[in-house]
Parts: structure tokens; C-alpha cells; sequence
């Protein structure tokens, strides 16, 4: 699973830095563009990026307008992540992108077997899982 992984994600990584991102900035974006208005702890289980590597892409996208940063009304401490309209369009702009890596990376590979294949990595996930969420 690492080598496979491995190779999509650099593949992707090329992709995406012709579009001036990086994986964890494209990572928040797909995740804010399901999920809006984050704690950035939550933010990162989510993305599946460490959160100081998750704070620094933020930093980024925020420096970019992609991407705002709010206090969280229940927590004086915790600080609120949300994509902009700026982010939801560069999200737009990329999806295509991702979309073709992921149908690359299953070429071959008839619908019953990805269904198969996509069911028993959720039950992995579910069976690793360090989280309630």
C-alpha cells in the first residue's frame, strides 16, 4: 500500500505544482470543500497531515485568500477553518486533476474489483482508526 501510495502521491505532487499547490494545501481543500468551517485539530485527522505541516499550508492558502481563519465561538483557544469562494473555485480547478490521477491509478480495473478493493480499505481504515469521527 506504501509503494502504491507513494507513487500516486508523486505523480499528483507534479500535477498539483503546475497548479502552484502542494499536497497538504490540496489535501485541506478537499477536505474543506466537503467539510467547511474546521478546528484545525480535526482539520488535520481529516487531511491526514501532521498538523504543523497542516498549519504552514494554511498559512499559505490564507496568505493566498484561499482559505480564512476564525476564532471558535465554544473555544477561546481553538481557532476555526474555512474555505473561501477563492478556495472553492481553485478546489474546481483541481478537481479534474485528482480525478484523472485516481481514474489512472485504476486503469484496468473493472468496477466490481474498485468496489471490492475501495470496501475492504474502509474497513481497514475503520480497524485502524484513532478517532471517534
Amino acid at each position: 500500500m506504501n509503494r502504491i501510495m507513494g507513487r500516486y502521491n508523486a505523480s499528483l505532487r507534479e500535477d498539483l505544482a503546475k497548479l502552484g499547490l502542494t499536497t497538504p494545501k490540496m489535501r485541506a481543500l478537499a477536505v474543506l470543500s466537503v467539510i467547511d468551517n474546521l478546528a484545525i485539530s480535526r482539520l488535520a485527522v481529516y487531511a491526514i497531515t501532521e498538523q504543523s505541516t497542516l498549519s504552514r499550508a494554511l498559512d499559505a492558502l490564507e496568505t493566498d485568500g484561499l482559505v480564512r481563519r476564525t476564532a471558535d465561538p465554544e473555544d477561546s483557544r481553538a481557532t476555526r477553518i474555512s474555505i473561501t469562494e477563492a478556495g472553492r473555485a481553485a478546489f474546481e480547478t483541481l478537481w479534474p486533476t485528482m480525478r484523472h490521477s485516481y481514474e489512472h491509478m485504476f486503469a484496468g480495473i473493472d468496477v466490481a474489483e474498485r468496489t471490492a478493493f475501495v470496501a475492504t480499505l474502509q474497513k481497514m481504515l475503520l480497524n485502524v482508526r484513532k478517532h471517534e469521527f
